[in-house]
């Protein structure tokens, strides 16, 4: 089987990320966090609806009623209304770090939401002093939990196919770490070190799970999607054209195309990519293998 790859012919992104497929409508969302816009892709029309947001968006999710969708802002997660375009605010963290927004995000298999924040500056750390970012779960009643903490850039958050291990990964540290998770009672386990991606020539930024258990990781200093096995191990990159992926999603009728999104500017003038391809999202055929359907928020 080749493996294929096609551009969508949307605007260009400043910073994709947060690619995220409704099997239910068969159409893919994602986030243009500089531009505030959450995007819709109905791929058999080649359709795109923007939505512009009060803030900077990191992430969403599904809700169950297709009409709607949960995104994670700077502040806090707001319920977007796909047919007016009203966003109402839903659920704020009274501990929210100053200096920090909310940033990568998804469900686990019971249909909490988790997002990490990011820092203003998540390059920089002091030796010895611990960073003020949170990983947060927004749980169906609405409430909040600290999941963990010390935190700089939050990425690469997904579950395996149980839904028994969370993944996640502080970026700037170069590894992805995994936590023991269980769905009925929401205990969540210390993280271990599941893959330093030091070796592989990147950080790690979004991630996703396919039906066998693999973690699909962009890569975006070498310009690819990682395939790690359950025990960590690379088994393939595949390049993409754009420079710098930042997020993987299966979609598809069958879950078996591999939607990319990327980074064109980063809005703060630390990365801009010149490349024709930057800031586009690519739709990869041919790697036979199949995601999973991302649940909906269970509030």
């Amino acid at each position: 089987m080749q493996v294929q790859m096609n551009r969508i012919e949307a605007s260009r992104d400043k910073l994709g990320e947060g690619a995220l497929w409704d099997s239910r409508t068969q159409c893919l969302y994602w986030v243009d966090s500089v531009r505030k816009l959450v995007r819709r892709l109905d791929p058999g029309s080649g359709h795109v609806t923007d939505w512009v947001m009060p803030g900077l968006v990191g992430s969403v999710a599904l809700m169950r009623s297709q009409t709607q969708l949960l995104a994670a802002l700077n502040d806090g997660w707001y319920l977007l209304d796909l047919d007016t375009g009203a966003v109402t605010p839903f659920a704020r963290p009274s501990d929210m770090p100053h200096d920090a927004r909310l940033n990568d995000g998804k469900t686990d298999r019971q249909g909490r939401f988790l997002v990490g924040t990011i820092l203003e500056d998540p390059w920089s750390r002091t030796a010895g002093v611990k960073c003020a970012g949170i990983l947060y779960r927004l749980n169906a009643d609405r409430s909040l939990e600290q999941i963990d903490d010390d935190i700089r850039l939050s990425n690469a958050t997904c579950f395996s196919p149980a839904g028994d291990k969370m993944y996640f990964a502080d970026s700037p540290d170069c590894e992805i770490r995994v936590y023991d998770y269980d769905g009925a009672s929401g205990r969540v386990a210390a993280p271990r070190t599941f893959i330093d991606t030091r070796p592989h020539g990147s950080l790690p930024d979004g991630a996703t799970v396919d039906s066998d258990g693999c973690l699909w990781v962009a890569l975006p200093q070498i310009a690819a999607v990682g395939q790690f096995d359950p025990q960590g191990a690379l088994m393939r990159t595949v390049k993409t054209p754009c420079p710098l992926p930042t997020c993987p999603s299966f979609g598809g009728a069958d879950l078996d195309e591999l939607y990319v999104t990327s980074l064109h500017d980063s809005g703060n003038g630390r990365l801009l990519s010149p490349h024709p391809d930057s800031g586009f999202v690519f739709r990869i055929t041919g790697l036979g293998v199949r995601g999973l359907p991302e649940v909906p928020y269970a509030g």
